[in-house]
């Protein structure tokens, strides 16, 4: 009997951690490959797709920089195709499958090349002044369309890209001013400081062109990195697929076009632009689908409704329907899969409580694949046109990043516990799965790894949440382990075991010998509609409820030391460690993330401030508004803290913004309590994922030094 009680734990034990005994280190960050951007080719005989590496920096050897170079493979073998210092974006096909177009830098803007694959150098087909980007082959295979990005002052200078030397139709909103004449330029007019009233305009503009000034004018004025007075555009381009080309202009005017894509018969283009061209950019949240020649000419709107934004069109290959998403405008909207005719008639709405946008047609037209989140993984879906039936063909236990579909098979991008990232195929059930590359094996084939255990809870909601228990990956029966509660930002975001972006920081802690738990809490994307609003003015205290009932339910595992409990978030999650550590004193210490911490002040921070008044109901200014602001905001029980905190945020978020971290850490200071605050140089809100990889290392080596400050036994 003793035995068998033995060979069950063995069993269960292994069911946890791969075989492997050596650690993930924190520098095996650097070791993972990326897969992306696949693409099959027209005839379906071969599939290129982008490879994100980490290569170590030449003048700095404890930095790396990110380098994306394409791979093709003839689902027998894969082997790279570009090379180099400069990066490569998602490659398009020729309608021939012999060629490919894609963008990399040259002279520091991106320009869009050609290669053939069956021998020959690849050439640069534009020398655009703003660069080229986003090549898509035309389905006949003589053009390729592609856009370029130009600040509002290039346009309204260039007298090539606005050869009317037209003005914006809408209000550029310059306060004093009732019209847009201001902008027009006199050359004539000298920069005088001490001159007349025309001639200081012309000196202070001198100022704004030599940096010596930045003036706002706009509402979005903030970036991710930095403020930007200038609105930036998208104006798309066509030009022959040959050595000599001239790009031809097809849009224009003060209006950005986005997502374009060519029409089956390669006729026309349809993209997506604001509803409004009356409306400020930066006030128009409407999209609407439009369409035009592939001259420009007959530009039109094929969907639009005013309190809805369209996107993501993607036209059959017969040339008869269209897929489009379309969700409210309000943060809180859920998009939804629509079908219509390709002119925008009869649009068909989809029944499917997932929000999703990619899309890709089977070669007959009979069906719709795309992958999405749910569950806590990213399965594949495929939508049956005539019955509108959606049904789910992969498991939640793995995430699909990217993929394509050619008439016998699909060709996909893979993250799983087992493995970051790899390429796979597959028959269009997703039955029958082929690995098709190698490229984290080697450094995963020693390396001990934990596998997650679900479970679920009920909340007070009635609401099923669900969560995960990863043990330490090298788990001895009869330890007691740390436990350390990791949760996700967004608030909308979704982890799980399909969940690319932290891989690596859990599979580390549980090296480190932590156990980790992680949930999916009211809020979350990836559950349905009423799921994700389900906390509408309740940012605290309901997510807490099912964050902490989650490692509750951890703690209660036998190999949990509950004396030894952390915990950590980044962003939403940020705001969410700050809030649980102010209203419950359980762990031992905390790490706050890139957080918003005052609701109010993050109104004007940063640039995600539209949360506050979509998740709030309105704005600070409105007092039942203030009341609800003050009593969801940490800052305003930041003086109930109690568990010491590390505070981090990078120096140049503007996603949610510095001040918020040094009110918290300026606070906690003055009342003497344990808190350090950290700032990442250069840094923005995107660094635990596409950030500097040296500040990566750096991030996470700090969660744990810090821990260990409170919970080591030494």
């Amino acid at each position: 009997m003793k035995k068998l009680i033995l060979l069950f734990l063995l069993i269960v034990n292994l069911a946890h951690s791969q075989t492997g005994k050596e650690k993930i280190l924190v520098t095996d960050m650097t070791k993972i490959q990326q897969v992306s951007s696949v693409s099959m080719a027209p005839d379906g005989s071969r599939a290129i797709y982008a490879l994100k590496t980490n290569e170590p920096n030449e003048s700095d050897k404890l930095d790396f920089d990110y380098r994306t170079h394409l791979w093709i493979s003839d689902f027998q073998s894969t082997k790279q195709v570009t090379r180099g210092t400069e990066s490569v974006s998602a490659a398009s096909w020729s309608a021939d499958s012999k060629q490919i177009a894609f963008a990399r830098n040259v002279k520091k803007q991106s320009q869009i090349f050609i290669m053939p694959l069956d021998g020959g150098e690849a050439f640069q087909l534009t020398d655009l002044k703003y660069g080229a980007n986003n090549p898509q082959w035309s389905p006949d295979g003589t053009k390729i369309l592609f856009n370029v990005n130009v600040t509002f002052s290039e346009l309204l200078k260039d007298t090539l890209l606005n050869i009317s030397k037209k003005l914006p139709s809408w209000s550029f909103e310059k306060a004093g001013f009732k019209t847009n004449d201001f902008l027009k330029s006199d050359k004539k007019i000298k920069a005088n400081p001490d001159g007349n009233l025309e001639e200081i305009r012309a000196y202070l503009d001198k100022d704004i062109e030599d940096k010596k000034a930045k003036v706002f004018s706009r509402l979005n004025f903030q970036g991710e990195s930095s403020t930007e007075p200038e609105i930036r555009f998208n104006i798309l381009f066509v030009i022959e697929a040959k050595e000599g080309a001239k790009p031809i202009q097809i849009t224009r005017n003060f209006w950005s076009y986005n997502n374009p894509t060519w029409s089956a018969d390669g006729k026309r283009i349809y993209a997506v632009a604001g509803l409004d061209s009356m409306q400020h950019p930066d006030r128009e949240q409407n999209t609407a689908i439009v369409r035009m020649n592939k001259d420009g000419s007959e530009l039109r709107q094929l969907v639009s409704e005013k309190g809805i934004s369209y996107n993501n069109p993607t036209p059959s290959p017969d040339g008869k329907l269209i897929v489009f998403t379309a969700s409210k405008t309000e943060w809180l909207g859920h998009n939804q899969i629509v079908i219509a005719n390709a002119d925008g008639s009869n649009k068909t709405p989809i029944t499917f409580d997932r929000s999703t946008n990619n899309f890709e047609w089977s070669d007959d037209s009979k069906f719709v694949y795309f992958a999405t989140n749910s569950n806590g993984g990213v399965p594949m879906f495929r939508l049956d046109v005539l019955t509108k039936r959606v049904d789910r063909l992969s498991d939640f236990e793995a995430g699909i990043s990217s993929f394509d579909v050619s008439k016998d098979r699909i060709v996909f991008s893979k993250t799983e516990v087992k493995n970051p990232s790899e390429l796979y195929t597959a028959d269009l059930m997703m039955k029958n799965p082929i690995k098709l590359s190698s490229h984290n094996e080697n450094f995963l084939k020693n390396k001990a790894l934990s596998f997650p255990e679900k479970r679920t809870y009920t909340n007070s909601k009635g609401q099923i949440v669900e969560y995960w228990i990863m043990k330490p990956s090298n788990f001895e029966a009869g330890k007691k382990y740390p436990l350390l509660l990791n949760m996700h930002g967004g608030p909308t975001a979704m982890w799980g075991p399909g969940e690319a972006s932290m891989w690596h920081e859990l599979q580390y802690f549980c090296a480190q010998g932590y156990g980790v738990v992680y949930a999916n809490p009211r809020g979350s994307g990836g559950y349905g509609k009423d799921f994700q609003g389900a906390n509408y003015q309740d940012w605290g205290k309901g997510p807490t409820e099912d964050v902490l009932a989650s490692a509750s339910a951890a703690a209660k595992e036998s190999w949990v030391d509950t004396a030894r409990q952390v915990i950590t978030g980044g962003s939403y999650a940020g705001y969410l460690t700050a809030w649980i550590i102010s209203h419950d004193h359980r762990f031992k210490a905390a790490f706050a993330q890139r957080g918003v911490y005052d609701l109010t002040t993050f109104m004007g921070e940063g640039n995600a401030w539209r949360l506050t008044p979509n998740y709030f109901g309105g704005y600070p200014w409105q007092e039942k508004i203030k009341d609800i602001l003050d009593q969801e905001s940490p800052y305003a029980y930041v003086d109930k803290i109690k568990t010491p905190l590390l505070i981090k945020h990078g120096e140049n978020d503007l996603r949610t913004g510095v001040i918020q971290s040094e009110m918290m850490y300026k606070s906690m200071k003055i009342m003497g309590k344990d808190v350090e605050y950290v700032r990442m140089p250069g840094a923005t809100h995107e660094l635990s994922r596409t950030g500097n990889v040296r500040q990566k290392i750096d991030r996470i080596l700090r969660i744990y030094e810090f821990f260990e400050r409170y919970i080591s036994k030494q």
